[in-house]
C-alpha cells in the first residue's frame, strides 16, 4: 500500500510547490498607501523607457502599488519616469495636468495617454497608459490584472474613452519597441515566458496591413484613430463655495496615494490644507466643500461606511 501512496504524495508535493509563486491579490485588503519613490537608475530617454517596458511587461496589477515588481496604472507610469529622475504626480488625474499637452495625431513613444473609464463621469481621468507607437500602448490593466499591451486603433473601448495626451521628455528620434525578446514577468522569472505580445511593434511610419485575428473577425481594421468626443483639457467640475467639509484625517506629510484613490473612485473631491507643526508639515484631508451642514452630514455617513469610520464634519471659513 505504501508504494501505491507514494505517487499520490509526490503529486501533492509538486502541486504545493507550484503554488509558491502565486500572483498577489490585485486589490489587497490592506493596501500599502505609502508612496515609495523609485530609485533613479537611468538617464531620461526613450531608449531607457523601452528597456523598462520590456522588463516590466506581465508584472502583476496591484492597487496602490508603484513598483518595483507590481503596479497600478499610474504607479506604473510613476515608476518608469521616476526611475529616470523625471518627477511626475503619483495619481493619474494629476499626471494629466502636467507636462506638454500633445495632440493625438502627434503621439510619440513615451507619451502618456489618459482615459475616462468611469461610466458615471466621462470627464474624470481614471486610467493612464504609455504610448509605444502605431497605436500600441502599455498599461497596468485592471481587467487583465497585469501590465499588458493594448492598441488604440483596434480597441473601441479605449478609443472612445481617450481624453488627453501628455509628453514629459524632450523631442528626440522616434523609438519603437521590439517585444520579441521580452523577459518573463518579474514576479515569475523562473517560469515560462509570458503569453504572446505584439512582435515586433511596427514603426510609426509603417502601418500594419493585418489586425489580430479576433479583431479581424469583429471587422475592425487597423485605421487611423477616430475619436468622436472632443479631446479637451480635463478640468475637475466646479464645487460649491461652501464652508462645510468631511475631514478624513490629519497626516504627517502627504496622505497616502491609495487613500486619495479611494476618495476619487467614489466620485468625491478632496482638498488638502497643509500647515507647519514643529519641524513637520501636517496635512488635513478634507472632502467637499458643501454649502450646508445637512449636505455634509449626508456625505459623512457614506464616508464613514466606505472610507474612514472616524471621519467627522469640519467647518472652515
Amino acid at each position: 500500500m505504501k508504494y501505491l501512496l507514494l505517487p499520490v504524495l509526490l503529486t501533492i508535493i509538486f502541486l504545493l510547490g507550484g503554488c509558491s509563486q502565486k500572483r498577489p491579490s490585485h486589490h489587497p485588503k490592506n493596501p500599502k498607501y505609502e508612496i515609495i519613490k523609485p530609485k533613479v537608475k537611468y538617464s531620461a530617454s526613450r531608449k531607457n523607457l523601452a528597456k523598462m517596458v520590456k522588463q516590466l511587461q506581465g508584472s502583476p496589477y496591484v492597487w496602490a502599488e508603484e513598483g518595483p515588481n507590481r503596479f497600478d496604472c499610474s504607479g506604473f507610469t510613476y515608476y518608469m519616469y521616476g526611475s529616470m529622475g523625471v518627477e511626475i504626480p503619483r495619481v493619474a488625474r494629476e499626471q494629466a495636468k502636467v507636462g506638454k499637452r500633445i495632440d493625438v495625431r502627434d503621439l510619440e513613444y513615451g507619451d502618456l495617454i489618459f482615459f475616462a473609464t468611469n461610466r458615471h463621469n466621462r470627464r474624470k481621468i481614471t486610467h493612464v497608459g504609455m504610448y509605444l507607437g502605431n497605436g500600441w500602448f502599455t498599461h497596468a490593466s485592471t481587467v487583465k490584472h497585469e501590465v499588458i499591451y493594448s492598441n488604440l486603433y483596434t480597441s473601441p473601448y479605449y478609443k472612445k474613452r481617450l481624453r488627453i495626451c501628455r509628453r514629459y521628455l524632450p523631442d528626440e528620434p522616434r523609438t519603437t519597441v521590439a517585444s520579441n525578446d521580452i523577459k518573463a514577468p518579474v514576479w515569475q522569472q523562473a517560469k515560462a515566458a509570458p503569453a504572446a505580445v505584439p512582435t515586433p511593434l511596427p514603426a510609426p511610419a509603417a502601418q500594419s496591413t493585418k489586425a489580430p485575428l479576433q479583431e479581424r473577425k469583429e471587422g475592425i481594421g487597423n485605421k487611423a484613430i477616430v475619436i468622436k468626443a472632443p479631446i479637451k483639457e480635463i478640468e475637475q467640475p466646479r464645487t460649491p463655495r461652501g464652508t462645510y467639509y468631511v475631514q478624513v484625517g490629519s497626516f504627517s506629510g502627504h496622505p497616502k496615494s491609495g487613500l486619495l484613490y479611494m476618495i476619487t473612485s467614489k466620485g468625491l473631491t478632496y482638498k488638502l490644507i497643509k500647515f507647519p507643526m514643529g519641524d513637520k508639515t501636517v496635512s488635513k484631508l478634507l472632502i467637499g466643500p458643501y454649502l450646508t451642514h445637512a449636505q455634509a452630514k449626508k456625505v459623512l455617513a457614506r464616508v464613514r461606511k466606505e472610507i474612514q469610520p472616524n471621519a467627522f464634519i469640519a467647518q472652515i471659513r
